[in-house]
């Protein structure tokens, strides 16, 4: 029997087509920039949670400067693209790609400077124990900065939700803004903050529709097959609604470790 692939080629083929090659999540290389906005990666070690094929780990080495970047995730489609193109683009030596499995992750406490995650956050359903992981693998004064899926509460998802979760078919793990903010202050983290992203992606997302049903369409059939592109599309008619009664919530979330001096 083979994995049971949440991420299989096909689909990772369609999701770069809408975010571009490296990014399997929203804005690309301009929302990485918000997440990250005033901070400073220079010669710093990065862990990426949830890297995919690897686009925000070399961009973060890269663009950013840091010094070693670890990017972990559980499927092997998306790592053995990123280790491709790694070594395709010369970084083995700075970007090193990891499988993981779930629960704590593999590496020592405080071995990072800064731990980073984009939009992965939602496959793992105990947030709280995630929090502390992430709280323990960081410096003193180590920053943890990210992008998740959040919902408006922590009660039965409504019809409009269900049908979106449905058509999306991924294990999610949706917990509230006020259960990501207690779970970062248990974990021990200070300067804490929540910001709101969904009026932002309500608008990317009706154009991403718009150019999945148009100018991409074809594109997307080269690329990942028309059943996949037509699953997509009626992904996209099913996640819009869950925008716009805003239950679906993407957040820019932010703590430091405090430095204990």
């Amino acid at each position: 029997m083979g994995e049971d692939l949440e991420y299989p080629d096909e689909f990772i083929s369609f999701l770069e087509i809408i975010w571009g090659e490296g990014y399997l999540s929203p804005g690309g290389p301009e929302e990485v920039g918000r997440i990250l906005d005033g901070l400073d990666l220079t010669g710093r070690k990065v862990l990426d949670i949830g890297c995919g094929t690897g686009g925000i780990a070399f961009s973060l080495a890269v663009d950013y400067g840091a010094a070693k970047v670890i990017g972990v995730d559980v499927e092997d489609p998306v790592l053995a693209t990123a280790n491709r193109r790694a070594a395709a683009a010369g970084l083995t030596d700075r970007v090193e790609f990891v499988k993981v499995a779930p629960g704590p992750l593999p590496f020592d406490d405080g071995e990072f400077d800064l731990v980073f995650s984009k939009d992965a956050m939602i496959h793992i359903p105990d947030k709280e124990a995630l929090f502390a992981d992430v709280f323990r693998l960081l410096k003193p004064g180590g920053r943890f900065v990210a992008s998740d899926w959040l919902s408006s509460h922590d009660g039965e998802p409504t019809a409009v939700m269900k049908r979106y979760l449905e058509a999306e078919g991924l294990s999610f793990g949706l917990g509230s803004p006020e259960r990501y903010r207690t779970a970062l202050a248990a974990a021990g983290f200070t300067e804490i903050s929540l910001t709101d992203r969904n009026e932002w992606y309500h608008k990317v997302a009706r154009r991403e529709l718009a150019d999945m049903e148009g100018p991409l369409y074809e594109k997307g059939v080269a690329a990942a097959g028309r059943e996949e592109t037509d699953r997509n599309i009626e992904i996209w008619r099913a996640l819009i609604p869950a925008l716009e009664i805003g239950e679906l919530r993407p957040h820019h979330l932010r703590g430091r470790k405090p430095n204990y001096s």
